[in-house]
């Protein structure tokens, strides 16, 4: 691959094209893993979920300005007679209905559902949090995966390469070439070889791990990652995109917004409130009323009132007050985190910028020392024929090419992952933003809709279920990789000390 392409600005996963090797058979992409997280991570549905809790509210704050009807029914048993009331019922049923109309209450119901606006709104920014987050996880997790079998790959060559270095050692040895120094020194480097094979291993088991827990699903053959759209030529254009899109600055000012309600809502508990009123009952006696003259007293009676109710607060003990001041301290406390988020995202922009840009850089200046050391590998080597170099020169020239080609396989996984953490930080890492083809996208203004103009008291959702995938069934996962996985810069380190053969 020409050194060019391993430096371009956009191209960051195209270098992995050197490091993943993966077949395109049975191959899992990255966008197919956020397809898949999107559609089945339970954190994200979880988020869902609380959104439509929050969407609730709406309708919630509007009953309070709604009619309201109750009904009552009653069957009484007098068991027990006044003697001196000798017209008194045995028995009697009653039943009655009551309305209450509320006109103005202060404005209190107004501005509630005004603040519960606003906070779906925030709720909505939130989830758009959540989501970017989530996909800032997975392209971490996916670029570990790729980046530690890429490590994999290397050590098992080096570990190759030193197992024959061994071997020839110990043949020169035998003919008196080099001392039982040598063969301990290539002993030694092979041990710890084989010991920094397992870490990798190991590391490359857990990146697995965390790439089911997050995905879903095991990876199969992760191909190179796409692309990164629309990344910032400057700090300042990037700053000034995220002041406009990141979630969490949108979250804390709608936030901010429904706290000044708040207080609105408060004022409302010391300014009168008029509502309207009606009632109608019914009482049947059921043939017990007694009566004292000829005339037969009627067994059951109908009544019916409406009317109009002034409350007006006069004292409450200093309880409305005490409300409205507690509302513009959270008011204020709502204003000071926004500027604290507003603070935190910046530097979270800026540091993200430096650090692609510092990857950007690695990427070349580790390329350079990946080729400085293979030609030093090839001098040491080409030295050792002629005695001005020593078995351990070639030893330590193997470790510093090893180490110059890991150093570059992971400057290549932190530009790709620190340039999608800056357009997480721009509010630019959304599905929205990604093109996901995985079907239509989730708009949580749908189910906003749908709830927010409701008021029937029986109009339920179906009983909830998980959405989301399981992780139980999927396989336990190893350090073991596949020739495919293995990256061409690591066939090649199978070398030998001089005078061996190819194995």
């Amino acid at each position: 691959m020409a050194r060019s392409a391993w430096r371009a600005g956009l191209r960051i996963g195209v270098g992995f094209l050197a490091l993943g090797g993966a077949s395109a058979t049975s191959a899992d992409t990255l966008t197919e893993a956020l397809v898949l997280a999107y559609r089945s991570n339970p954190t994200l549905e979880s988020a869902r979920a609380q959104q439509r809790a929050l969407d609730e509210n709406v309708p919630i704050a509007r009953a309070a300005g709604l009619p309201s009807v109750n009904s009552d029914g009653r069957h009484t048993e007098f068991v027990v007679q006044n003697a001196n009331q000798f017209t008194a019922p045995q028995r009697a049923v009653s039943a009655g209905v009551d309305l209450g109309v509320p006109i103005y209450s202060g404005g209190a119901v107004k501005n509630q559902i005004k603040a519960a606006k606003l906070r779906v709104e925030a709720g909505q920014a939130e989830l758009r949090s959540t989501e970017s987050e989530l996909f800032s996880q997975i392209v971490a997790a996916y670029m570990d995966v790729i980046q530690n079998e890429a490590i994999v790959g290397l050590n098992r060559s080096n570990v190759s390469a030193l197992g024959t270095n061994l071997e020839a050692t110990s043949d020169r040895f035998q003919f008196g070439d080099l001392t039982r120094t040598d063969v301990a020194q290539s002993e030694s480097r092979l041990a710890l070889a084989r010991g920094d094979l397992r870490t990798a291993e190991a590391n490359l088991a857990a990146a697995r791990e965390r790439y089911i827990e997050l995905v879903g699903k095991a990876p199969v053959d992760l191909q190179p990652p796409p692309p990164l759209p629309n990344l910032p030529d400057t700090p300042q254009v990037a700053v000034a995109v995220a002041i406009e899109n990141n979630p969490d600055i949108i979250a804390a000012y709608e936030r901010a917004r429904a706290a000044t309600r708040d207080i609105e809502v408060a004022e409302a508990l010391r300014l009168p409130t008029v509502s309207l009123f009606g009632s109608a009952r019914y009482n049947n006696y059921l043939g017990t009323l007694g009566s004292l003259g000829p005339t037969e007293a009627a067994q059951s009676d109908r009544s019916a009132q409406v009317g109009a109710q002034v409350s007006v607060p006069i004292f409450q003990g200093g309880r409305p007050a005490a409300q409205r001041r507690q509302a513009q301290a959270q008011a204020a406390a709502a204003f000071e985190t926004e500027i604290a988020i507003e603070r935190s995202v910046i530097a979270q922009v800026r540091s993200a910028y430096t650090s692609y840009i510092a990857a950007q850089e690695l990427i070349a200046l580790n390329q350079t020392a990946v080729d400085a050391a293979a030609l030093s590998l090839e001098g040491v080597r080409a030295e050792n024929t002629v005695g001005n170099r020593t078995i351990l020169d070639i030893l330590d020239a193997e470790q510093e090419f090893l180490r110059a080609q890991v150093q570059l396989v992971i400057a290549r996984r932190n530009a790709y992952v620190a340039g999608f953490t800056l357009l997480a930080a721009m509010g630019r890492a959304e599905a929205r933003d990604l093109n996901l083809d995985g079907g239509v996208l989730y708009d949580p203004d749908v189910n906003y809709r749908r709830v927010s103009g409701k008021f029937f008291d029986f109009d339920d959702d179906p009983d909830p279920v998980a959405n989301s995938t399981r992780t139980v069934g999927t396989p336990v996962q190893d350090g073991e990789i596949s020739p495919n996985d293995v990256p061409p810069t690591v066939i090649d380190r199978s070398r030998m000390l001089p005078g061996t053969t190819q194995p």
